[in-house]
C-alpha cells in the first residue's frame, strides 16, 4: 500500500478531475434531460418527435461512439474547447437519454387528474408541467435517476482513454510504474469509486426521505 500512500497528492488530483466531470455532466444531463422529457410528454407532435428521436439515437450508441464524434468531429468544424469540456459535453449528450426517460415515468406516473385540475384553473401546459407536474414526478424518480448517476460516475473513466488525468488515468500509469503492487493499486482506486456511489447513493435517500409526502 506505499505506493498508494506516496501517490495520495496525485490520486487526489485525478478523483477531483472525476468528481469535476460527474458534476459537469450531471447537471447539463439534468438540465437537458428535463427538457426532453417535457418534449416526450408534450401535446406538440413535433416536440415528441424531437424527443423520441434523440432518446432513440443516443440510448442505442456506444458512449465510445458518441466520444470519437465529439473527440473528432468537433475539431473538424473548427471547434476545439479544452479536453475536459469535450469530455463532459459527450458525457451530457448521453446521459441526458436516460435521464429524459426517467423524468418521463415520473411524469406518467403522476394522476392524470393534477394535470386536469390545473387547465381547469387556467393553466397552459407549460405552466402545469412545471407547478404542479415536474415536482411531484421528481419525488418519483430519485431512485431511477441515482442510478443514472451511478452509471455516470463510472462512465467517466473512460475519459482515461482519450488522455484526461482522471482516476482511472492515474491508476493505469501507477500499475505500468509497479507492476509487483498491482492488486493494491487496483483496489485501492476501486475503493475510490465506491466511495463516490456511496456518496450518491446516500445523498439520493436522504433526499427521498425529505421529499416524501404522506399518501
Amino acid at each position: 500500500m506505499d505506493v498508494l500512500w506516496e501517490s495520495r497528492q496525485m490520486l487526489l488530483a485525478a478523483f477531483g478531475q472525476t468528481i469535476s466531470l460527474l458534476i459537469v455532466a450531471g447537471l447539463g444531463a439534468l438540465a437537458l434531460g428535463t427538457l426532453l422529457g417535457a418534449f416526450r410528454v408534450s401535446a406538440v407532435p413535433a416536440l415528441r418527435a424531437v424527443g423520441t428521436a434523440y432518446v432513440t439515437v443516443f440510448r442505442n450508441t456506444p458512449l465510445l461512439v458518441v466520444f470519437l464524434l465529439i473527440y473528432f468531429g468537433l475539431p473538424e468544424l473548427g471547434i476545439r474547447p479544452p479536453q475536459f469540456w469535450l469530455a463532459s459535453l459527450a458525457l451530457f449528450l448521453y446521459t441526458s437519454a436516460f435521464v429524459c426517460e426517467a423524468v418521463r415515468s415520473g411524469v406518467n406516473a403522476v394522476d392524470s387528474g393534477q394535470a386536469e385540475a390545473a387547465r381547469s384553473v387556467g393553466m397552459g401546459f407549460g405552466q402545469s408541467l412545471r407547478l404542479i407536474v415536474l415536482p411531484q414526478a421528481f419525488r418519483a424518480v430519485i431512485p431511477p435517476l441515482a442510478s443514472v448517476f451511478i452509471a455516470l460516475a463510472k462512465n467517466t473513466s473512460l475519459v482515461a482513454g482519450f488522455g484526461i488525468a482522471d482516476a482511472t488515468y492515474r491508476m493505469r500509469g501507477l500499475i505500468n510504474n509497479n507492476p509487483g503492487d498491482v492488486y493494491a493499486i487496483f483496489v485501492g482506486v476501486a475503493l475510490g469509486y465506491v466511495l463516490i456511489v456511496a456518496v450518491i447513493s446516500l445523498a439520493a435517500r436522504g433526499l427521498e426521505r425529505q421529499l416524501e409526502v404522506a399518501r
